[in-house]
């Protein structure tokens, strides 16, 4: 297990979004989370990712208790994290979007850049084949030169996903990869994070789309009112008591 929390929760004023969970997440597989809306699964995430601090519980990464670390170290440790809107410059190229994401494994300063270093030159061309790597396993180095408000939503989505490869991650987090798509888009977007695993990179992500994540996932955590109330392979999920319950019962209260 390249990741583990322990007993986590989080609340906000009276509110518990997230209750004693305790999850691991499973080396170079496909990790799913889901339950019905407000379950707690965004809330999760931010945890996990340092945007939010968890009131109580603790979370390891490669057997080192990073609980309490911001996000920016949480990032420089290997864990990319994506939007369920992406956060793009959209007056700017794919590709001068995708750059960025490997300015996280540079050194250079404000020297540097003043004095146009060699250094910060190397480490430009770096960034620059980075980007093009990753423009490339994900399918989008026909629209590299166009602006991201020019392309279409599903291949927005492959430049968030391209943006967090090129920091180089050994966990991706995808927080509803495929909202807003077709199902034919859908399925390009599932043989991409399908091709992520296969590389030899974890991924952990939230989804609605039950199909694509039976069908993708080696294992599933399910949440509901910020509880963990089933873990397990798609088809025992499939086949929870609790979990069949917690969907046709409708949703939750907790955010």
């Amino acid at each position: 297990m390249i990741l583990q929390t322990s007993q986590l929760t989080k609340k906000f004023g009276g509110n518990v979004a997230v209750k004693d969970v305790s999850f691991s997440i499973q080396q170079g597989k496909v990790n799913a989370i889901i339950g019905p809306n407000g379950a707690g699964k965004s809330t999760f995430f931010n945890l996990i990712t340092g945007i939010h601090p968890p009131t109580e519980g603790q979370i390891f990464y490669k057997g080192e208790e990073i609980t309490k670390y911001p996000a920016n170290k949480i990032a420089e440790l290997g864990l990319a994290r994506t939007f369920q809107t992406t956060n793009l410059f959209e007056r700017a190229t794919v590709f001068d979007n995708v750059v960025v994401g490997h300015r996280l494994r540079t050194k250079s300063n404000l020297f540097d850049a003043i004095f146009r270093t060699k250094r910060l030159k190397r480490e430009e061309e770096t960034c620059k084949e980075k980007a093009l790597e990753v423009l490339d396993f994900t399918g989008l180095s026909n629209v590299s030169d166009q602006l991201v408000a020019n392309i279409s939503q599903e291949e927005k989505k492959r430049v968030a996903f391209a943006l967090a490869l090129a920091t180089e991650p050994e966990i991706v987090f995808l927080d509803e990869p495929t909202a807003g798509v077709n199902p034919d888009e859908t399925e390009e977007l599932a043989l991409l994070i399908k091709k992520m695993a296969e590389k030899g990179l974890t991924v952990c992500l939230i989804e609605h789309k039950m199909q694509m994540i039976m069908s993708l996932a080696d294992q599933i955590m399910v949440l509901n009112y910020g509880e963990k109330i089933a873990e397990g392979t798609p088809e025992e999920i499939k086949n929870n008591e609790e979990v069949i319950k917690a969907y046709l019962g409708g949703g939750s209260a907790s955010a």
